[in-house]
């Protein structure tokens, strides 16, 4: 079935609601589950057969899942220039849908999502291409070593001061034109604010990708193990030209890890940092947050 043939499909609605954008990848439904982008490929070459040239490809390709997350990107970007050259336009169903759409983290955390606590289903409220915004605010002991000191300023990545109880403000948000979930921090050293901006990209399942300047991006996974939200190292990408190349910055600053945990109904404690196995702790910050604004129609 084709989007472009009848948008209003109960099935078009069901991807639109979950967030998964069709001019970014196929959707697959099995058993209930909708499969998006290299997933549904993935999930395509398990159950096709081995007869027909496409099937024999596809299998090739994508039955690996590892060989899945290589080529699907080249994939989509020839699709997507193809589309483009012969004029068809996009499907545009997140855009045309924003005020449908569930928040970006409900897709990410699944069936957990109703288990949230209500300060962590305020924090993660954002739609995809809507105004929503909200603001948390709190303090933060942050330690930079030297090496990632140097990093920072040459490439503005991250923030590049160490400090203790640093006064910081954080405001959530997407936009009409993104359905990505934005992150504008703001630094309130004793000597001057730095700001430290990122946007995170949902890629399927509970894995993320936030990018920094320049495209360097930390794809993470997401989980909530009823006590805490937990993001696990999925390694470092680097996005050039719409694809996502997989780069070994951990052999330079370690992987990255990080948690949330909830202390009431509007504040939460967290802590992340990226540890190497010779350099020792390379970035790291830990402190409180209260979420002090939320103005978010699909928030709890």
């Amino acid at each position: 079935m084709s989007a472009r043939d009848d948008p209003s499909h109960p099935l078009i609605q069901e991807i639109t609601r979950l967030g998964l954008d069709l001019d970014d990848g196929m959707v697959l439904k099995f058993q209930g589950v909708c499969y998006h982008g290299e997933d549904a490929l993935h999930m395509m070459a398990l159950l096709g057969s081995s007869s027909g040239w496409f099937n024999k490809a596809n299998a090739l390709f994508f039955r690996s899942r590892t060989l899945a997350k290589i080529f699907y990107p080249a994939m989509r970007g020839t699709r997507n220039l193809l589309l483009r050259m012969n004029g068809v336009e996009k499907i545009q169903n997140l855009q045309n849908s924003a005020g449908g759409i569930d928040p970006v983290f409900k897709t990410v955390f699944g069936e957990d999502w109703d288990s949230l606590p209500k300060v962590f289903q305020d924090h993660y409220a954002i739609r995809p291409y809507s105004d929503d915004v909200v603001v948390a605010k709190g303090t933060l002991d942050i330690k930079v070593s030297p090496l990632m000191q140097l990093i920072s300023r040459l490439s503005g990545i991250l923030v590049s001061r160490s400090g203790t109880g640093v006064p910081v403000t954080v405001t959530f948000s997407s936009g009409r034109d993104t359905s990505a979930f934005h992150f504008n921090r703001i630094f309130h050293y004793a000597n001057g604010d730095e700001h430290f901006n990122s946007r995170m990209v949902h890629i399927g399942g509970n894995q993320l990708v936030e990018f920094m300047r320049f495209g360097i991006g930390w794809k993470m996974a997401y989980k909530w193990d009823g006590g805490k939200v937990i993001l696990s190292h999925r390694g470092y990408v680097w996005r050039i030209l719409n694809l996502s190349i997989s780069i070994p910055l951990s052999l330079l600053i370690g992987p990255g890890e990080a948690e949330e945990a909830p202390l009431s109904q509007d504040e939460f404690e967290m802590w992340t940092h990226s540890r190497h196995p010779w350099f020792g702790t390379c970035f790291a910050y830990s402190g409180r947050f209260r979420i002090t604004d939320v103005s978010c129609p699909a928030a709890s």
